[in-house]
């Protein structure tokens, strides 16, 4: 069929509506009415900081507790403190600071227990059990807890420390997921060789990402330089206490101040509840985990981070009072130059720096608004309640300005320009699909151009040559815009141009294309590097990138809704295959060793590989296809002496013939693996 974008939106926002009435309906009168609380009148939070700049190791435990989210009860004007989830007692969690090329190193504790008698908690929020989950085949899941992942988003971060969402452990480490390595006894490292940039991190664990981070499990990661603090020194930027991050997301709440998550009710036998929804939005807006707050402000230049940490909900901020500010950077660090800006588009996952000038005197004693006017779903859905969510928190102009720090002002340029990446890999035609799933829930897809969707599990289809430069063009045959994140790496964005074509509603294939009117560039606002990036429905959105690091990582949708019902594909990065087939010795004469042992062996998913470790060496466990490119890094890491059982999951390979390839210190044996199905 041809593509039709505006019929295909009207329905969409029609299930979408429909599906939360249903909710609504049964539970309007036990949900907290957002026009009874307070606004601009709770202090803005600013999150306690774990600093990083001199390295070191750190222990971040993942707890439950009570916090007080600046909600008040409307009939006693008290304040309702709600059960949360947070990293190290907090939500937001702390936000850590790191130096460039200083390394951290993190162990993320699950310490969602009682601590009084064990047991894991359960779930604050409805579990989907239909969908793909981390638990998905484990009976009786409930008695081994909830199971939790960190990823840095934003991080260039070696693939094991990477937190994918297959990497999941639960309390005690009772259950971990298929390709958890790190954690349990060797930290996750952060190299931090990048740029200074706003990163955040995250829950990340399979089919209940929405709901972790949901319950408040997310928090700031901020990486500075030689050059940003220059610029501080300087005064070219705000000085540190004028510099803070804001965490955005909408929430909803019970009468009692509790969060609440919408899911489908069963309204027919088929349907299941509780269910994944399309998209959430929530009624209630918080800025670093506080309803509505105020920021009591100097006449002064103030540096703002601000993060869409929400599940579905876009914002196009800007201030009352037709008041300007300035983007100063992006997802990945400074732009050039300071761009003046009226209002600013954040999809979710996206963060964008911004300086707000208060110095101007015709301001003191004003209260400036940050507003935000972006429909629900973004771009053609509802409009906002211009009481409500379409108000975020504000700025009262009223501290005394303190003389001791001097005033900033922005320079012309902040660094040299950004240095164009040159592609020396292939150009991949990628496709954004939407579909419905057995339930007939809309399902949100990734796959190719020429492949048509696929789901998460499906075997990998970017299998990229490390250090190549590839081009990324992203198709969205959706009536959405989806912000899409890709791990790994920091692109940037090339180009956007509408496009036509005839898409096979059943598999998701895409021909006939045809580009129309002219590719746009972007603006000045658009021009540092990124992480994630929003892909307009009838749009082609070009991005490029250098994959530099081996190992599995993930892109996919970060609308939480979205990438866990099924909007998220795997990546390899592999070495390239003249240099990989010298590492392995050909098929026929591959010799089976004493100390290491794969059954079952040929197999369908998963397989045992048992290997024998005679004294603490540093162990080596990889995969490679018959071409010598590297697939899969089952391990890798120091082992002390004894007898190991590792689970190899080949879910992401096709069927064939496979070489598994363990190195201990300077020995290496060799196994032929068969993949059948």
């Amino acid at each position: 069929m041809k593509i039709e974008f505006v019929p295909k939106l009207s329905l969409y926002l029609f299930f979408i509506m429909i599906s939360i009435s249903q909710v609504q309906v049964v539970t309007a009168q036990s949900l907290l009415n957002p026009s009874t609380q307070p606004q601009f009148v709770n202090p803005l939070p600013i999150p306690s900081v774990i600093d990083g700049r001199n390295g070191g190791t750190f222990t971040i435990s993942v707890n439950q507790f009570y916090q007080d989210l600046g909600l008040r009860n409307p009939a006693t004007g008290q304040p309702m403190l709600t059960k949360v989830w947070g990293y190290n007692g907090t939500y937001p969690g702390p936000t850590i600071v790191a130096r460039k090329n200083v390394p951290l190193h993190f162990f993320w504790s699950n310490d969602l227990y009682n601590p009084s008698t064990l047991q894991p908690l359960p779930h604050l929020l409805p579990i989907d059990e239909t969908i793909m989950w981390a638990l998905k085949d484990v009976p009786n899941w409930q008695q081994y807890g909830i199971p939790v992942v960190t990823h840095l988003h934003g991080g260039h971060t070696e693939a094991v420390s990477d937190g994918s969402p297959l990497s999941w452990f639960t309390p005690f480490f009772s259950k971990k997921g298929p390709e958890f390595q790190k954690g349990q006894n060797e930290p996750y490292t952060y190299s931090n060789d990048q740029d200074a940039a706003t990163i955040w991190y995250h829950d990340h664990a399979l089919g209940i990402t929405r709901l972790n981070v949901y319950a408040g499990l997310a928090g700031f990661y901020l990486l500075t330089d030689n050059n940003e603090q220059q610029l501080q020194a300087e005064s070219k930027l705000p000085a540190a206490g004028y510099d803070m991050g804001l965490a955005i997301q909408d929430r909803m709440f019970t009468a009692d101040g509790q969060l609440y998550y919408p899911s489908l009710r069963e309204e027919e036998e088929h349907e299941p509840s509780p269910s994944v929804l399309p998209e959430f939005f929530g009624n209630i807006i918080l800025v670093n985990a506080k309803a509505w707050p105020v920021l009591e402000v100097e006449p002064r230049q103030y540096r703002f981070r601000v993060l869409n940490g929400s599940d579905s909900r876009f914002y196009n901020l800007f201030l009352s009072g037709n008041n300007t500010f300035w983007q100063i950077g992006s997802d990945q660090g400074l732009l050039t130059s300071p761009v003046l800006m009226n209002q600013m588009l954040l999809g979710p996952g996206e963060r964008k720096e911004v300086v707000i000038d208060f110095s101007n005197p015709a301001l003191w004693g004003q209260t400036i608004i940050v507003r935000n006017n972006a429909k629900s779903p973004y771009r053609k859905g509802e409009t906002v309640d211009p009481k409500t969510t379409g108000q975020i928190m504000a700025f009262r102009v009223n501290k005394p300005l303190n003389t001791n720090i001097p005033l900033s002002v922005l320079p012309a340029t902040f660094h040299f320009p950004i240095t164009p990446l040159v592609q020396n890999g292939p150009t991949r035609k990628l496709l954004l699909f939407e579909t419905e799933d057995e339930f007939d829930r809309i399902k949100p897809m990734l796959g190719t151009i020429d492949g048509g969707a696929m789901d998460f599990e499906e075997p990998v289809t970017e299998n990229i040559k490390l250090n190549d430069t590839e081009v990324w063009e992203f198709y969205n045959t959706t009536p959405d815009a989806h912000p899409i994140h890709l791990h790994l790496v920091k692109f940037q964005v090339v180009s956007k141009q509408k496009f036509t074509g005839t898409l096979d509603e059943q598999t998701g294939k895409l021909t006939n294309i045809h580009l129309a009117g002219q590719s746009q560039v972007n603006n000045l606002d658009q021009e540092g590097c990124k992480d994630t990036e929003v892909m307009l429905p009838g749009y082609v959105t070009r991005v490029i990138a250098k994959f530099d690091l081996p190992g599995s990582y993930e892109w996919h949708c970060h609308i939480l809704s979205h990438e866990d019902h099924d909007m998220m594909r795997p990546f390899e990065v592999s070495e390239p295959a003249a240099k990989a087939i010298q590492q392995i010795v050909s098929p026929q004469k591959i010799m089976v060793k004493d100390n290491l042992s794969v059954y079952p062996n040929p197999f369908a998913i998963n397989t045992t590989i048992r290997f024998e470790v005679s004294a603490q060496s540093r162990v080596s466990i990889k995969v490679y296809n018959m071409e010598g490119r590297e697939v899969s890094t089952v391990f890798e890491g120091e082992k002390t002496a004894g007898i190991y059982n590792l689970t190899f999951n080949g879910r992401r390979l096709a069927a064939g013939t496979y070489i598994c390839r363990l190195q201990i210190n300077n020995q290496v044996l060799q196994y032929k693996l068969i993949i059948q199905r």
